[in-house]
């Protein structure tokens, strides 16, 4: 049967506003070929806090649910995308002799292990163990040692590491759901592998991953993780203020900002009063202008907090005499990236090259997934298999006779 020679990865997103599952298949030419897309709205969970499991399930296998019909799989094993605002890092060195007389497997593996081997502080663990770069003697800026000679060597590496606890609610979420994890993921992590090139981590970049209800920052210098960090606000916090200024739901706030929202004052033309139409039949009539300045205000205000986060990162990076430059500039993705002359507002603040990301190797059939709130749930396909023998245990193929016979029997 074809199906079984298919490389299918899930990938599952949860976050404040909604939840997306998402089906892909990996071609031979590293494309994505998306099978099955299922987004749900959000509810009972909080930047990454779970406050109702119960709804949060329901949710989540709604999402799972359109997934799998659209897909024609069903799902049973996930990669799935984890941030909220304890999410830390952590630059730590590790230093090893060389044993024979070239780097072995085994030696690369010890450094890590001992760069890895650091007290941290109760209820957080490490998520993620990405190497920065190897030093054997006083050669620098190694990306892969193996076979090569010298007596000592040392590991530069950047630990992502999240609260415990945290992440242990969110795994049972998704068991009660009757699915297996794969692996988590830093959603940061995963919208960076779907968005940023090699060429751009090199010459240093920012990435910022604006969503409902976080942002997630990381900064790339010489093709490495930098700097990683989660900023809890985002996208909700311009809601709350539109709900506030012209006294409605959270819901139509949310839509009037996707709607009319914009982010300048100074560029936008032709304000105009909206009428707005509400469930009860009963309509509103929106300013415009006054939308624009709730909207431009709030948008200023988390760029200003990036900002001075980013100019904190390249302080350090001056101070301990690394590169510090992003001559790539600042990439954004996220929903909150697609407000209407967003980009323009954060050229203003940060004072360098600013583009919207959008993810690569998608096949030109998915063009509707590679809009920027899709990036993190498209990164999670790049994390391959845990068992590489079976990479097909991701899902069940609902043509299989044996599922189709099982679900008949159990009806």
């Amino acid at each position: 049967m074809k199906w079984k020679n298919k490389e299918i990865i899930v990938g599952i997103e949860i976050g404040t506003t909604k939840i997306v599952s998402l089906v892909g298949e990996i071609l031979q030419n590293k494309e994505i070929k998306v099978l099955g897309l299922g987004t749900y709205p959000s509810k009972g969970i909080n930047k990454g806090d779970i406050h109702d499991l119960e709804l949060l399930i329901k949710c989540i296998k709604k999402s799972i649910s359109q997934a799998e019909k659209m897909s024609n799989y069903q799902i049973k094993k996930i990669n799935l995308a984890f941030s909220n605002k304890y999410i830390d890092y952590r630059n730590e060195i590790g230093m090893v002799s060389i044993q024979k007389d070239e780097v072995t497997k085994k030696d690369i593996e010890k450094v890590i292990k001992t760069a890895k081997s650091i007290k941290m502080y109760d209820k957080y663990h490490i998520l993620h163990i990405l190497p920065q770069e190897y030093i054997i003697d006083e050669h620098q800026g190694i990306k892969n040692p193996l076979g090569l000679s010298g007596i000592r060597m040392q590991a530069k590496v950047h630990l992502i590491t999240s609260d415990y606890s945290i992440e242990k609610n969110i795994i049972k979420a998704i068991e009660k759901c009757n699915i297996e994890i794969n692996k988590i993921i830093f959603s940061g992590l995963a919208s960076s592998k779907a968005i940023l090139t090699e060429e751009e981590k090199q010459l240093g970049v920012c990435m910022l991953d604006i969503g409902g209800g976080t942002i997630d920052i990381l900064i790339y210098i010489n093709g490495s993780l930098q700097h990683s960090q989660v900023i809890p606000y985002a996208g909700d916090s311009i809601t709350k203020d539109i709900s506030y200024a012209f006294s409605s739901s959270l819901t139509d706030a949310e839509n009037i900002k996707i709607k009319y929202g914009c982010a300048s004052s100074f560029l936008q033309e032709n304000f105009q009063n909206v009428q707005i139409t509400r469930p009860n039949n009963k309509s509103k009539i929106l300013n415009q202008e006054k939308l624009t300045e709730v909207i431009e205000s709030r948008c200023l205000e988390l760029l200003e907090i990036i900002n001075h986060q980013i100019i904190n990162v390249q302080k350090r990076l001056k101070f301990q005499g690394q590169k510090y430059n992003l001559n790539s500039g600042i990439v954004l993705t996220g929903g909150v990236a697609k407000t209407k002359f967003f980009t323009d507002c954060a050229k203003k603040i940060f004072q360098m090259p600013v583009k919207i990301g959008y993810a690569k190797n998608i096949q030109e059939t998915s063009e509707k997934i590679k809009t920027p709130e899709y990036s993190t749930v498209i990164g999670l396909l790049y994390f391959k298999n845990n068992k590489k023998k079976n990479k097909n245990n991701f899902f069940i193929n609902k043509n299989n006779w044996f599922y189709n016979f099982n679900n008949w029997f159990n009806a």
